[in-house]
């Protein structure tokens, strides 16, 4: 991926806002976050829409997305996975910003293989602990926007909050978002924006 430090930098924005809070940044906010002007972001988020990496609708507000397939180079180290945010396994919760990376030898050691397009979320709340998904836990997240019954995915919900629940679609064309804790009740909702789906979850023991 021939992309300079600039382009890659306002790729990752525009995936993390994505993962966040599910549209992309304007172009002043980028211009903002990077401390450029907004004709600069215009010139960027061109070569990056004709290098194929990026995807924008037409005549529609925060439309900029990855290409599908696009794969970052922070996304297919075999040692890190981007750390956008904070997922809810209890009640949702906003989504915040933040940038950093989850260095799976730090956490893991080095026995570690091929990650893909993925990112990794931290869990807060207990509604998936049935599942092994527990408070604190990471979980990596394939990028995608569907999802089979039964996955468990990051949904983002019709009020801009995000959470982590098991996916299905029942009879009336609802969609069920299933917590794996007797202690919290099913979110059902006629429709969501899947941000990806779980593939994985670690867990890091003091002592």
């Amino acid at each position: 991926m021939n992309l300079t430090p600039k382009q890659l930098h306002i790729a990752q924005l525009i995936r993390d806002n994505l993962v966040a809070h599910g549209y992309s940044p304007t172009m002043q906010e980028l211009a903002d976050t990077l401390g450029v002007s907004k004709v600069t972001v215009f010139e960027h988020v061109g070569a990056l829409i004709k290098k194929g990496v990026l995807v924008r609708e037409p005549n529609k507000a925060r439309s900029l997305s990855l290409a599908e397939g696009t794969s970052l180079p922070d996304e297919t180290s075999s040692l890190q996975f981007p750390l956008v945010g904070r997922i809810a396994a209890g009640y949702p919760i906003e989504q915040f910003e933040q940038s950093d990376t989850l260095d799976l030898e730090h956490v893991f050691g080095p026995r570690i293989g091929s990650t893909g397009a993925t990112y990794a979320l931290q869990v807060t709340g207990d509604s998936m602990q049935d599942e092994g998904i527990l408070d604190g836990d990471y979980v990596i997240v394939r990028r995608a926007d569907t999802a089979r019954p039964g996955e468990r995915v990051v949904a983002l919900l019709p009020d801009g909050e995000t959470t982590l629940k098991t996916f299905f679609r029942e009879p009336d064309g609802s969609i069920r978002l299933q917590p794996a804790n007797e202690a919290f009740e099913p979110i059902i909702v006629k429709e969501c924006r899947i941000q990806g789906i779980v593939v994985g979850v670690m867990r890091r023991y003091d002592g």
